[in-house]
């Protein structure tokens, strides 16, 4: 996949930090394996979730410091969770971020949220994994 940068590229704010959740979790929830997922965790609580992840990729890259909880612990109550599935988060995440900000940007978005993942991952299965750089239509064939 070839990746292009977007002719004017989101600024790195809060507007920015909005447009890429919404965007982001938009395709989380039309992905097969995903969205059932996060739709049986989430629920009718939508309208709630999205802005308290504005707020935490607010406080993660903008320092905002407006997202307060407890990150893990919320996510290791999550029960069913497979380890493809964190390959498959990463890919829809890199596809918004570069559709969305400069690549500089993107990246830093990704090296967080790879950690956040990683850290995740460990939380889960007990070991650290190698995120492979997937493609989003690779993961969604698999």
């Amino acid at each position: 996949m070839t990746t292009t940068t977007p002719s004017t590229p989101a600024a790195l704010d809060a507007d920015g930090v909005s447009r890429l959740v919404y965007g982001f979790y938009d395709d989380i929830r039309a992905h097969p394996e995903l969205g059932p997922v996060f739709d049986r965790v989430i629920q009718d609580r939508w309208g709630i979730h999205l802005p308290r992840m504005v707020q935490f990729w607010s406080t993660v890259m903008l320092g905002t410091r407006s997202f307060s909880g407890n990150v893990f612990g919320k996510h290791m109550a999550i029960d069913g969770v497979q380890p493809g599935y964190f390959s498959i988060w990463l890919a829809l995440w890199k596809k918004n971020t570069e559709a969305l900000f400069a690549p500089e940007v993107a990246q830093e978005f990704q090296f967080v949220a790879k950690g956040i993942a990683r850290n995740l991952y460990n939380g889960y299965f007990g070991v650290f994994p190698e995120f492979a750089d997937a493609q989003p239509e690779d993961e969604a064939a698999a």
